[in-house]
């Protein structure tokens, strides 16, 4: 049987999602390993899961999807509850449901959605520090919204992936990009078909230059057509950073939060 989980995580004590030893072997640095450890338990058999998008190092997780295949006679109501009761507290089960065989995580998602937040005051922030960026010099949301919106579409976002990114190609369909400041936060809100590594931090970075007055809004549409990475922004840190969910067709009855509208 294969089933579906929604899996929310506070990602600061991670090494992100991607598991860093083989497969059965105890690793609490990373997300997958502790989720697979507390499924495994109530399986009492190994269990092995796909996700839809891996996350790094102290990058958080509203509804991370994940699915795994097993037999065990569980109902959905056991694989939540039993596989929480074994995870750490940073990391629980949403929600569990069974699926069709040929259902992936990762495949048959459409789109994915994240969230950057930033505190944007003199002072660092306190409550919800690991959740929370920081910026001290002021910015211009508008601005940022504005210039943001050059990147829409299918582009090649060379000049907004690490080095180290594995993708055979850049060229991504970034659906939606949105900057709003909501009074000493400011929020960044990106959708697109898939993501590069460190994209969204990325953008967020050479977007902060922006808000601060360094460079004109026109500057974001540059980096993107000159493709190079070496004269955007800085990477923004992944404190703020938060995988809101990925989203998948309507006919897999997933729950709405995951589900692209008809």
């Amino acid at each position: 049987m294969r089933y579906a989980l929604g899996v929310e995580y506070d990602g600061s004590g991670f090494q992100g999602w991607q598991r860093l030893s083989k497969s059965g072997t105890p690793d609490e640095t990373s997300v997958q390993s502790v989720l697979e450890n507390a499924l495994s338990r109530v399986a009492n058999a190994q269990v092995d899961t796909i996700c839809a998008g891996r996350t790094d190092a102290g990058v958080h997780a509203q509804c991370q999807v994940v699915h795994f295949d097993s037999d065990a006679p569980r109902d959905p109501r056991s694989w939540v509850l039993g596989a929480t009761a074994n995870l750490p507290p940073a990391v629980c089960v949403r929600w569990c449901q069974p699926m069709p065989d040929d259902f992936n995580a990762r495949f048959s998602a459409r789109a994915r959605r994240y969230r950057y937040r930033l505190v944007n005051r003199m002072v660092r922030p306190a409550l919800e520090r690991h959740m929370l960026s920081w910026e001290r010099m002021p910015l211009d949301a508008d601005a940022m919204h504005r210039a943001a919106q050059a990147l829409l579409g299918e582009n090649d976002f060379n000049a907004f992936r690490t080095v180290h990114c594995q993708s055979p190609h850049a060229f991504r369909d970034l659906q939606a990009i949105s900057v709003r400041r909501e009074g000493e936060q400011v929020r960044v809100d990106v959708q697109a078909n898939a993501f590069l590594h460190h994209m969204v931090r990325n953008i967020v970075g050479s977007l902060l230059v922006v808000g601060r007055g360094e460079k004109p809004e026109s500057w974001i549409a540059e980096l993107l057509a000159g493709r190079d990475r070496t004269v955007a922004g800085p990477t923004a840190p992944p404190d703020g950073l938060v995988f809101v969910s990925p989203l998948y067709p309507s006919h897999w009855r997933l729950p709405p939060e995951v589900t692209l509208p008809d």
